[in-house]
This record gives structure tokens, C-alpha cells and sequence, in this order.
């Protein structure tokens, strides 16, 4: 029997109001950087996809919350957009991304996400699975979805990232359910679904437009 009900946090209840080009080159308009949005959303997806998986920490969380993970990859990311970029630069512009990405308005819920969670919330408990870091409670404090989740795990914090089960068994493990207890429900085929999978868990894989969160309440 389902007791709980995990989510994937990004693509699945969240999702950017403009891209990540869009918004690096807003930051980079205010700082006198000339970035092309497109160009800085292709090199930024093939620098996401190429990003080696961290191995898991003995059970604490990982330092700095990730901070620095980030910084690397905008370095990566400036070495290859904005060549020139001195480091006192570099460093302008990291924070003031690093801040952005978790302040109102750069991110909205998907429209059903309100109405699923309020359904959903008297029958089962909600929990957060997912490979963000500490802003993310900010970001669903503005968006006002933070009440609905009994526990945000955050792959900074559990010190694993999926799709590495190990981070659902320490989700568990903290929260007291057992796999066949819990359903997860996020958008991508290897880190939600396989991941999941794996340990033990059932999944539902969404994949806009074909389905949606709806699809729990008819479950």
C-alpha cells in the first residue's frame, strides 16, 4: 500500500520562467558582459550532461552546500562564452547568479502542481527527493508549496545524487517508510525513474504534454 508520495523537485513541480541563457544574460547586461542567451543554453546543457556524478559521502552532507560544485561550472561555462572575463569578474558574476536562481519570479509552479498537491496532502505524505541544494526551500517558500511536504531531502544534504539509489535509501531511512510504501514521480528516465527503480521504489515518469501530475489522482 502507498503511504507517501515522493516528487522530483525541478521539471516536475518547478520550472524556470526564462531559461538559463536568458537569465545569465540578464546578469551579464548589468555587469557589462554582452552573453548570448542561446549560445549560453546549449554550452550550459552539454556542460550539465557532461558533469561527472559525485560519489556518495559516508552518510553527512556534502560542504558548502554545493556552492562551489556551481561556481565550477560557471567557470566552465565564462571559459567558454565571455573569454577575457578577469577573476574579480568572474566572481560578480557567479554570485549574483548564484543569488538569482533563488529569488521570486525566476521560478512558477506547473499549473496543475497547486491543485494535486492540495488533493493529495490528507491521503499520503508528501516528500521532495531531489538533486537541488539549500535554495530550493527558499524557492517553495515563495511559491508557497512548502506546507504540502512533510520532508524536503536535498542530494546536498543526503550526500548522494540520483540516479544513485542511495540517496532514496537515506530519503527512506530518514523518513521511516519502507520502498513499496512510497511512489516517486519526476520527469527524467534515469535519474527519477531508474534511480527509483532501483531502490525499490514505484514510479510514475511524467512526460509533458502526454501526462501530468493529474494522473496521481486518477491513480
Amino acid at each position: 500500500m502507498i503511504k507517501a508520495i515522493s516528487f522530483d523537485a525541478g521539471n516536475t513541480l518547478i520550472r524556470l520562467t526564462k531559461s538559463v541563457g536568458q537569465n545569465y544574460a540578464f546578469i551579464g547586461q548589468r555587469q557589462g558582459l554582452e552573453l548570448d542567451p542561446d549560445v549560453v543554453d546549449q554550452v550550459f546543457g552539454r556542460l550539465w550532461k557532461e558533469a561527472p556524478v559525485r560519489p556518495p559521502t559516508g552518510g553527512g552532507p556534502r560542504p558548502d552546500d554545493d556552492k562551489n560544485w556551481w561556481r565550477e561550472l560557471v567557470d566552465r561555462l565564462l571559459d567558454q562564452v565571455s573569454l577575457g572575463i578577469d577573476a574579480p569578474g568572474r566572481d560578480r558574476f557567479f554570485e549574483a547568479a548564484y543569488r538569482l536562481f533563488a529569488e521570486p519570479g525566476v521560478w512558477a509552479l506547473y499549473p496543475e502542481v497547486r491543485e494535486v498537491l492540495e488533493a493529495l496532502a490528507p491521503r499520503y505524505q508528501l516528500i521532495v527527493i531531489s538533486n537541488f541544494d539549500g535554495r530550493l526551500r527558499d524557492i517553495f517558500g515563495h511559491l508557497s508549496i512548502s506546507q504540502y511536504f512533510r520532508h524536503i531531502f536535498l542530494s546536498s544534504e543526503l550526500g548522494a545524487d540520483k540516479p544513485d539509489p542511495l540517496i532514496f535509501r537515506r530519503a527512506l531511512e530518514s523518513s521511516g517508510f519502507l520502498p513499496n510504501e512510497v511512489l516517486h514521480v519526476g520527469d527524467d528516465p534515469v535519474r527519477d525513474a531508474a534511480g527509483a527503480t532501483k531502490a525499490g521504489l514505484a514510479v510514475l515518469q511524467l512526460d509533458r504534454p502526454h501526462n501530468s501530475l493529474r494522473d496521481l489522482l486518477r491513480l
